[in-house]
């Protein structure tokens, strides 16, 4: 008996099937059997189903003679299911690598629950990607199992039978089935999820929804959107006949109210010579079937009145929405002209050259280098005044309680960067902030460059989309230094960012901490995560891809890599912070946290402290290797894609051929380096010492208190390698060899 039994019906799809059936058969779960349904469909699907039942027994192919539509084709692979769990997969969506696997785990956990429901993330025609918006339902869920009374955020979720799995029995001893006709997912979703006595929710992208630029059957204009009427009605005649679901009776009867004003009001679902008799419909249903405790406010309520006072509300709805849309553009605009008035007022004040305001990351906050010159200031140039410029309240609300701040574009934040001295930032300051006549701008950048950057992206075109490379330059143009870590660096800015600043060797400020740190440092980052002490403690930090819509590609399978690594090993994963607040953590990196077979690091703030608590570090083109390297800890390069890299985002030099350790470029040759022990031999340190002396050239552990006391006080460091050098010229050729 399989674990899964993978229901496919088709029709008109034969573009998409391919694609559908290896996502199945390709998983690296294995004890599955895929029933197709060919849905008497007229193009090739039967075709291809047969050639893949031909070549893999796990395939059952049902040949139907007439068309009787997605639910009836469903039911008509019910009874050749032998698997624990059924699985309803459309046969234009597609399963994510490792999804199965990651089902199959979680229903071990939780004992067998009736039902699973699992995350999924939308895949768009042009190549975009969107997680489920309400994924952090599934988070909240818990470990263990619920019922939909204890847990009703769970039917806030998208209630269609694509998002879950069902165990086999439960569905037979209470006989459900598929109805005819549209939203057929309706009549079964919502008994399903309200007897069910256990469910349980997997925070994990398991399916990837196609949105079809045409050939939604849904966004199809027709009369048959009506059925939405007769699913409801078989809702209802099932909560009647089961006593235990009548206090579901106001819930369904708002969500039906609800969902048909939706319909209605989609431009593409319903004819609009019909609008009118669906209105009439739904507002018939919804007063014989409203329970005697049922509320009916907000939108709903436009039910208990005509159609003609309904397209009047919706129209006023329109004009206000219109109405505040340009009021709000006005107030903007206005309030704009004032801030910038009152920052001319300020501007005509003299610079204060003990104020000095910072930001990082596009004003996260406390962070990087910005950070390590503040408190290095702070330390030893006290009368120096630091204000650091932040997004939102919500980022305010993080900072320490002993940091001054301002919000960006507030009449304070005009007011103190009209007059401060000094300007700290490790990327642009934004086009709106002038500068004057004698303020400093010191940029520290973001570490060492390996991709291409600044004007070197213009010979990148898919690099640089989203990137304006003059605007970038401009803003630049605004830096008098820019603090550099190596020669190397200091070759790359001036060919990148062809402006008149002046480099200054004085090593990178935050990486002051990783030149001779403490011995228990790391110890606090161990003991929230509960990592052992006597673990070994191995960082794996990715980069993003440039010939990836989205950034985001799993090059190692990482429940594989924290097994390969076995006993006495803890993997910490940290994403690029262009991944954090996308679709990559739902990928399985969240899950693999909930269940302790690896540490999720990307939320923490300071990778410093990351770094002092491993032993090893494991990226593919990261500038952390750079930093790392401060360390002389073990490092190897992942570099299986380097080309595909290369060719779509450029790199200044050879990693594969300059790296910091042992590079491999599969995983079986990942996991080699570790079980041999080679990630750590004589070779390895070799590697090491040559790339830190190259990379880590002006490192020393002073940088910090270099740029306070040389750039900002005005005194000298007596340090033979912090020399300014003067910048390139304006006439720089943009794309000089290095």
């Amino acid at each position: 008996m399989p674990r899964f039994s993978v229901i496919v019906p088709c029709f008109k799809v034969q573009g998409f099937l391919r694609e559908c059936l290896d996502s199945v058969l390709d998983q690296t779960f294995h004890d599955i059997e895929l029933i197709a349904v060919n849905d008497c469909s007229p193009d090739g699907c039967g075709a291809i189903l047969d050639e893949y039942a031909a070549r893999d027994t796990r395939v059952k192919v049902l040949h139907l003679p007439e068309n009787v539509g997605l639910g009836r084709a469903r039911n008509a692979g019910l009874p050749h299911a032998t698997g624990d769990y059924l699985f309803f997969l459309d046969s234009d969506d597609t399963l994510t690598p490792g999804a199965l696997r990651a089902i199959a785990d979680r229903l071990d956990e939780s004992g067998d629950p009736d039902v699973l429901v699992f995350d999924y993330a939308r895949t768009y025609w042009w190549g975009g990607t969107r997680r489920n918006v309400l994924a952090h339902v599934l988070a909240e869920a818990g470990d263990g199992t619920f019922t939909a009374a204890e847990h009703p955020e769970i039917l806030d979720l998208l209630m269609v039978v694509w998002n879950k799995v069902y165990n086999r029995e439960f569905v037979e001893q209470n006989g459900f089935r598929f109805p005819p006709g549209y939203y057929e997912d309706t009549p079964w979703t919502f008994p399903v999820m309200l007897t069910a006595g256990r469910i349980a929710a997997l925070d994990r992208i398991c399916l990837n929804y196609r949105q079809r630029r045409q050939g939604n059957i849904l966004s199809t204009t027709s009369r048959k959107h009506f059925d939405v009427h007769d699913q409801y009605a078989r809702v209802f005649a099932y909560v009647d006949d089961h006593p235990e679901l009548w206090t579901w009776r106001p819930y369904l009867h708002r969500k039906m109210g609800e969902h048909c004003l939706d319909i209605l009001a989609k431009p593409d679902r319903l004819p609009p010579s019909d609008k009118a008799e669906f209105f009439r419909r739904t507002a018939e249903m919804f007063r014989g079937h409203k329970p005697e405790d049922a509320r009916i406010d907000g939108e709903v309520a436009l039910l208990a009145g005509s159609y003609p006072a309904y397209l009047v509300k919706r129209q006023a709805g329109r004009a206000g929405r219109e109405f505040g849309r340009r009021g709000l553009q006005v107030r903007k605009a206005a309030a704009w002209q004032v801030k910038r008035a009152w920052s001319g007022l300020q501007a005509r004040r003299a610079l204060d050259p003990d104020l000095a305001v910072y930001s990082a990351f596009s004003h996260l906050g406390v962070l990087g280098d910005p950070a390590a010159v503040y408190r290095k200031a702070r330390e030893i140039a006290p009368h120096i005044r630091g204000v650091w410029v932040v997004r939102d309240e919500e980022q305010a609300a993080q900072l320490p309680p002993d940091v001054e701040h301002v919000l960006l574009d507030t009449p304070r934040y005009f007011a103190v960067t009209a007059r401060a001295g000094f300007f700290v930032n490790n990327v642009n300051w934004p086009g709106s902030l002038a500068k004057r006549p004698g303020s400093v701008y010191i940029h520290t950048h973001q570490g060492t460059p390996l991709k291409y950057m600044g004007a070197d992206l213009l010979g990148k075109p898919g690099a640089r989309y989203g990137f304006d490379v003059p605007q970038m330059l401009r803003r630049a143009d605004r830096w008098d230094y820019s603090l550099v870590a190596n020669r190397h660096s200091e070759l790359v800015w001036e060919r990148a960012y062809p402006c008149h600043f002046t480099s200054v060797r004085t090593g990178s400020p935050r990486n002051d901490v990783l030149v001779d740190p403490a011995e228990d440092t790391g110890a606090g980052f161990r003991f929230r995560y509960g990592i052992p002490d006597d673990h070994t403690v191995v960082l794996y930090a990715p980069t993003r891809r440039d010939y990836c819509r989205g950034g985001h590609v799993d090059r190692i399978d990482l429940a594989r890599l924290a097994a390969d690594l076995g006993e006495g090993h803890t993997l910490v994963v940290r994403l690029h912070p262009s991944l954090a607040t996308g679709p990559a953590r739902g990928m399985g990196l969240a899950e693999l946290h909930r269940r302790g077979v690896l540490v999720d690091a990307t939320d923490e703030p300071h990778v410093e402290e990351v770094m002092l608590a491993s032993d090893a570090l494991i990226t593919d083109y990261s500038a952390l290797m750079f930093d790392y390297a401060n360390l002389d800890r073990p490092s190897v390069v992942h570099a299986d894609d380097w080309g595909a890299y290369t060719a779509s985002r450029g790199a200044y030099l050879d990693i594969t051929t300059e790296a910091p350790g042992h590079v491999s470029r599969s995983h079986r040759e990942l996991a080699w380096l570790f079980a041999s022990g080679a990630w750590r031999d004589e070779e390895s340190a070799r590697l090491r010492t040559q790339f830190r002396s190259r990379f880590c050239e002006f490192d020393d552990g002073r940088a910090a208190e270099r740029v306070v006391r040389n750039l900002m006080l005005g005194e000298s460091v007596p340090d033979a390698e912090a020399a300014r050098v003067p910048g390139p010229a304006a006439g720089h050729d943009l794309l000089a060899s290095t």
